[in-house]
């Protein structure tokens, strides 16, 4: 949505840049509203990087990299405008203008079906304990994950029941109808009884930017040849889930970038883990497509050189290549 001009500037007015900058740049002030500190776009010594709080714009002497407020989260912390908008109101003690009917409606919408998303990713890490999630326990141990992994990325198991999950969900008041809009069900066409997606499949919850669950990821235990099913399937794509704009794990690793650690683009949801647990937390991965261009903004957002490490098989250096011709054209908009 677009915000008011008048709106933007109150903002501006009441959120010092030099403290929100200060919460990632360690800044000395040279004069009134005047501040310098190390550039946080390079790794140098001297400090570039000048931020004039009077004025409401940092600069940086050794990339060119300018911007305000706004840009500071979108470029740093990779926040869309909105989000941005959204955060320096909160500092700012502002409420944000309401939206049209329809976008509220729209709104209001998606955050039932993330509070959907939320119940299943919840139930799921509740079945991944029990006796059922003994086989799916079992793989995770031998693939090295140790339980705090399990829990910082929230695994969960989908039992082979086709109740289960709507039985849990019709307690907490979710019916049919809203497991269906979230993809977590599916309606044969025939118009036999709607079934769920996920079956006897380990779990990965799919986050937004701001760590909030919108899909699913799913491993089948199974032989899936035998049965003719995907051994990887993702949820369909909803008003919550674009897989073209979505990167596994991107809450975390944008967290991480910040910090330090290089951004990894990577393939799968155990290898991302696997480098998360040897240390390499700054690692995403496209959910079920190649890399898009929408991908690629959200990436430099994050940090300024991701890194790309696709398989070495031949379909990785196939990816890897469309990667690069999907670069090219947009490295100048990026620096």
């Amino acid at each position: 949505m677009a915000f008011p001009q008048s709106f933007l500037d109150e903002i501006r007015a009441r959120v010092s840049l030099s403290q929100l900058v200060g919460r990632r740049v360690q800044l000395k002030q040279k004069g009134r509203g005047d501040w310098w500190g190390n550039s946080p776009f390079t790794n140098e010594k001297t400090p570039s990087f000048h931020v004039v709080d009077d004025k409401g714009f940092y600069h940086c002497f050794s990339t060119g990299e300018h911007g305000d407020h706004f840009s500071w989260l979108m470029q740093v912390e990779g926040q869309s405008f909105p989000e941005a908008v959204e955060i320096l109101a909160g500092l700012a003690g502002l409420e944000v203008p309401k939206s049209s009917p329809e976008e509220r409606q729209r709104e209001e919408r998606r955050k039932d079906l993330g509070d959907v998303i939320a119940f299943a990713r919840d139930w799921y890490t509740r079945q991944l304990e029990s006796p059922a999630g003994k086989e799916a326990r079992t793989y995770l141990q031998g693939r090295g994950l140790e339980a705090m992994t399990i829990e910082a990325f929230q695994l969960g198991f989908a039992p082979d029941d086709k109740d289960a999950l709507a039985t849990a969900a019709k307690e907490q008041g979710i019916e049919m109808a809203q497991l269906l809009e979230a993809g977590l069900y599916r309606a044969p066409d025939d118009g036999r009884a709607p079934y769920p997606l996920f079956r006897n499949r380990i779990m990965f919850p799919i986050n937004d930017r701001r760590g909030r669950p919108i899909a699913f990821g799913g491993r089948f235990m199974g032989d899936a040849k035998a049965i003719g099913v995907g051994k990887y399937i993702n949820s369909p794509e909803t008003p919550l889930f674009d897989k073209s704009r979505t990167l596994y794990n991107v809450q975390k690793s944008r967290a991480a970038a910040g910090k330090g650690h290089p951004l990894i683009v990577s393939e799968g949801y155990m290898d991302i883990i696997a480098l998360s647990e040897a240390g390499f937390e700054a690692a995403v991965a496209p959910l079920g497509t190649a890399v898009t261009e929408h991908h690629l903004h959200m990436l430099w957002r994050i940090a300024p050189e991701p890194i790309i490490a696709l398989d070495g098989d031949t379909a990785g250096l196939r990816a890897a290549m469309r990667t690069i011709d999907l670069a090219l054209p947009l490295v100048a908009m990026h620096g």
